[in-house]
């Protein structure tokens, strides 16, 4: 294979799984690390990639996040479906933090008016739960991303270390069983990274098209999450991983 023929693959292969390491490209090519390193660092010159600790990730991946009203249409039936499943986790006196993903969203309409404390940057969220008398709503100060309609940056994670809450309910961009929860954005990362440490017990909501991909910026180990709740279109070798990591897992 010819010098530029490899390049060409690595781009391919970088943007298909958003993410892969210098190991994986030595082997399917059948070069040395170093050779490898080499392509990388003439394909990020070339701003066709970005190299990553142990490896590269898609340039795709930091483009700024899709906006909202795009999110909001895309896996909607399987979303909803996650999302009221997720709402029966929720009880009477519960203080919990709903991030900003469209699933948590969609949760909010599922709530039930009932005597709850909720927390979160998500302005989409804020107005849905206004709705309900009962909720005491706490929201996040912060910078406002205006495609996710949200609050981030050091002042949302400030505000989030002030509290502690029974349950976090949120989702990612991919879910990877050696890699953990990933987002495309680093701000919404680092800030669910925050909401997990601040919670008793962390509820996954992820529709079956992000698990088994990784995106840009690391939120958590897998190990950090209690619950997963998706939908059923997730296939059976994903169900069996779930188990053998002894992490309880709903399907909808």
């Amino acid at each position: 294979m010819l010098v530029a023929e490899r390049h060409q693959k690595i781009i391919e292969l970088v943007n298909e799984r958003s993410s892969i390491r210098v190991t994986e490209l030595s082997n399917i090519f059948s070069v040395t690390e170093e050779t490898i390193r080499r392509d990388l660092e003439k394909l990020e010159k070339e701003q066709k990639l970005q190299r990553s600790h142990g490896g590269a990730v898609s340039v795709r991946e930091q483009d700024s996040e899709i906006h909202f009203s795009e999110r909001v249409i895309t896996n909607v039936l399987e979303k909803k479906a996650i999302a009221v499943e997720a709402a029966k986790q929720v009880k009477s006196g519960d203080r919990i933090i709903l991030d900003a993903s469209t699933t948590a969203w969609y949760m909010a309409k599922e709530l039930p008016n009932l005597p709850l404390t909720v927390i979160t940057n998500s302005i989409k969220v804020v107005m849905e739960l206004s709705k309900k008398e009962k909720i005491e709503i706490i929201s996040m100060g912060g910078r406002l991303s205006p495609r996710s309609l949200s609050y981030v940056g050091p002042l949302a994670e400030q505000s989030i270390n002030m509290y502690h809450v029974n349950k976090v309910f949120l989702s990612c961009k991919g879910l990877d069983f050696n890699d953990g929860l990933s987002d495309s954005n680093e701000l919404q990362a680092m800030l669910k990274k925050r909401m997990i440490e601040r919670s008793d017990q962390v509820y996954l909501m992820v529709d079956s098209s992000k698990i088994g991909k990784r995106a840009f910026s690391q939120i958590s180990p897998l190990s950090e999450v209690d619950f997963v709740i998706t939908d059923k279109k997730l296939d059976h070798a994903s169900c069996q991983l779930f188990k053998e990591r002894n992490i309880p897992i709903v399907v909808v």
